[in-house]
């Protein structure tokens, strides 16, 4: 079989053991003779998944002890756009702008109090993070966005403020190490760097709930889901399940600081090639570039016409940039090997010959 590239902005790849592992629980569950996707959520075997998978979600960020809680919940990102602000906005919350899904995020938070955009990068079409960033006026709660897929910039650290702090870490989780502990509530969508589409995971500091007056309903009440261990309704068993997998295999690798070698040498190799090719052009600020999400373009459509096709021949597939940008987006997650980043290095490299 060939090798394929996929360089997808999600769902994405995951590591090839996860597949081989989850394919066999669809069968047959740990000897049960049951299928994965047939068994009770609350049985005893899926709750000690759900149980493990919980402590690895911790202890991966090195945030057992320290009074989070991990809920793992349907709806994806897009759901904790409503349900954060619903939980946590009393009078007036603070949003760093720095995208499309914090903009979402915004729109959604404007719904329940008052918004005070602390900072933004749309002037510059979002290729770039604000700097230097301290807020210390009085607000529910500061919101970020850790990396922006779609416009291919990261935050380098975790702004300064002095109230709970909120961040949609989706494409970058478990990627690399960060101040986790510095943020109150970390949530993401599973499908970039921890398990399949539809599932969301939420890492919450207990003490930050409960202080808003409105009821909530069950659905969207955080502390109701974490009463009921997130069980209040039918778990995605298979989703928890795959995700667990996925967290054994990065804890066997060595954890984040290992697999944050490898995504730094991925990035490195890519955007040197950026660098050092004058028919190719990156569209993020060279000190806001991401490490999940490469976004760049070619000088002419000749050339991005025949770098198609060489993407063709050489089996790398979902290389397209987001239609609100244009141009390409190699995602480069955890489970994407460099191999995979060295041919899409040589295919860019091919076009000297041909332009």
């Amino acid at each position: 079989m060939q090798t394929i590239h996929n360089f997808c902005a999600g769902p994405c790849l995951l590591p090839s053991e996860v597949y081989q592992e989850a394919a066999k629980a669809v069968l047959n569950f740990d000897n049960s003779g049951l299928s994965i996707l047939s068994i009770s959520h609350r049985s005893k075997e899926f709750l000690s998944v759900l149980e493990q998978a919980k402590q690895l979600a911790l202890e991966l960020l090195n945030l057992e002890g320290k009074g989070y809680t991990v809920l793992f919940l349907q709806g994806g990102a897009s759901m904790e756009f409503l349900r954060i602000p619903y939980n946590l906005l009393d009078k007036r919350a603070g949003y760093i702008n720095t995208g499309t899904w914090s903009s979402k995020a915004i729109e959604q938070a404007k719904l329940f109090g008052e918004v005070k955009l602390v900072a933004s990068s749309e002037d510059k079409r979002f290729t770039y993070i604000p700097k230097d960033i301290i807020v210390d006026e009085e607000l529910d709660y500061l919101h970020f966005t850790s990396n922006n897929t779609i416009y291919g910039t990261q935050f380098r650290s975790v702004p300064r403020a002095d109230c709970p702090i909120v961040c949609d870490m989706s494409s970058d989780i478990y990627s690399r190490t960060f101040d986790y502990d510095k943020i109150d509530l970390i949530y993401a969508g599973a499908q970039k760097n921890i398990g399949p589409a539809g599932l969301s995971v939420i890492i919450v500091k207990d003490e930050i709930l409960g202080k808003v007056k409105r009821s909530i309903p069950n659905m969207l009440n955080y502390q109701e889901h974490i009463d009921k261990e997130s069980l209040y309704h039918t778990a995605n068993v298979f989703g928890i399940y795959t995700c667990l997998l996925n967290f054994k295999w990065l804890k066997n690798l060595g954890g984040v600081s290992e697999i944050e070698k490898l995504n730094n040498e991925k990035a490195a190799t890519l955007y040197n090639a950026i660098d050092n090719l004058e028919y190719v052009k990156g569209f993020a600020n060279l000190d806001s570039r991401s490490k999940m999400n490469v976004t760049f373009s070619f000088e002419n459509d000749k050339i991005a016409s025949i770098f198609d096709e060489l993407c063709r021949e050489e089996n790398i597939v979902n290389i397209k940039g987001h239609r609100s940008v244009g141009g390409y987006r190699a995602s480069l997650y955890n489970a994407l090997s460099l191999e995979s980043v060295q041919v899409l290095v040589s295919v860019m490299e091919a076009l000297k010959s041909k332009v």
